[in-house]
């Protein structure tokens, strides 16, 4: 699938992409500022997360509810400075968990990645729109 968006469309794209019944690990490819983490924010709530989600730069994973009582996570991952460090925080036990696991910056755990998983690139257009990417 490939679409483009302003992020006033960010929730309808949102509910587009589960409508392609991703696999549950969603790796997030994008330049800093192209929108992961707006679109994880749009995916968790299309997935019915009501709570309030936010970058879990500084904390590795940050854990949601959905109202049908799902798990998702969402891993910022920039920090590592090794696959190992994934490893000793346990990030295998949630990837294999068989809940909703969104990875921003998986370049730096190539290693660790499921088999099976989704990958979302966006990218920032010249005119302000992202162009979206799932694989």
């Amino acid at each position: 699938m490939e679409i483009q968006f302003t992020l006033d469309e960010i929730n309808q794209v949102a509910q587009k992409i589960l409508l392609q019944k991703p696999h549950k690990v969603v790796l997030f490819h994008g330049d800093m500022g192209a929108g992961k983490t707006t679109m994880i924010k749009a995916l968790s709530r299309a997935l019915g997360v009501s709570n309030a989600t936010s970058s879990p730069t500084f904390s590795l994973v940050n854990e949601y509810e959905t109202d049908g009582g799902e798990i998702v996570y969402h891993f910022d991952v920039y920090r590592l400075n090794s696959e190992s460090e994934a490893y000793d925080m346990g990030i295998d036990e949630y990837l294999y968990s068989g809940e909703w696991c969104f990875i921003e910056w998986a370049e730096k755990i190539p290693n660790l990645i499921p088999t099976e998983h989704s990958i979302i690139t966006i990218k920032v257009e010249k005119d302000g729109k992202r162009k979206l990417i799932l694989k």
